[in-house]
């Protein structure tokens, strides 16, 4: 069961968090920003109420159902647009989230950073770096061919983007080709 925590955006918050989990009997997998992960477990709605009041009092929010699997929706329509499919976007990234999920796109981009710590613009940029990562260990494709393929603009935009990401130029990760580079797509 994962719980998702609005407000909770640095390490004091996880350090809060974590305490309240304690306090309420429960014992996370794992407490990120924005999400407790209880693993298998499916606490008693008490508990899990008991737990709610105590962080409200804290100034955090535990969100619905309906806000986490709108969240998990917009990643996985992220991750499907940049790793799964041959073709760019041929719309806006909010255009393709607003008629993919049927929301108005600002009601989206505040929930998912309120959750995430994070835009889904930046989100959405994590994932194509991780793709162009990617092409670039199997060398398959030039950076032309992978710019086009991602929708960039040009070669030079996404060496750009990737360096603002990475801190190193396309070339020089090439050059490196380490595997240990890359991140697990739900580390992003």
């Amino acid at each position: 069961m994962k719980l998702y925590i609005k407000n909770m955006v640095c390490d004091r918050c996880k350090l809060v968090i974590k305490n309240s989990l304690a306090e309420s009997g429960l014992e996370p997998l794992s407490v990120e920003l924005g999400l407790v992960d209880l693993g298998d477990n499916t606490p008693e709605s008490e508990t899990i109420d008991n737990f709610r009041i105590k962080i409200e009092k804290l100034g955090f929010e535990l969100l619905d159902d309906k806000a986490s699997r709108i969240i998990d929706k917009i990643k996985t329509l992220i991750i499907e647009a940049v790793h799964y499919s041959e073709n760019p976007l041929k719309i806006k990234l909010s255009e393709f989230l607003k008629e993919n999920l049927n929301y108005d796109y600002n009601y989206l981009s505040n929930l998912f950073s309120s959750v995430e710590g994070t835009t889904i613009e930046n989100y959405f940029i994590l994932q194509k770096t991780e793709k162009v990562k990617e092409l670039l260990i199997y060398d398959e494709l030039n950076l032309n061919e992978i710019a086009d393929r991602l929708g960039y603009s040009s070669a030079s935009h996404l060496s750009n983007q990737f360096k603002k990401v990475t801190g190193m130029s396309a070339g020089e990760f090439k050059k490196i080709r380490d595997v240990k580079q890359r991140s697990s797509l739900d580390n992003l």
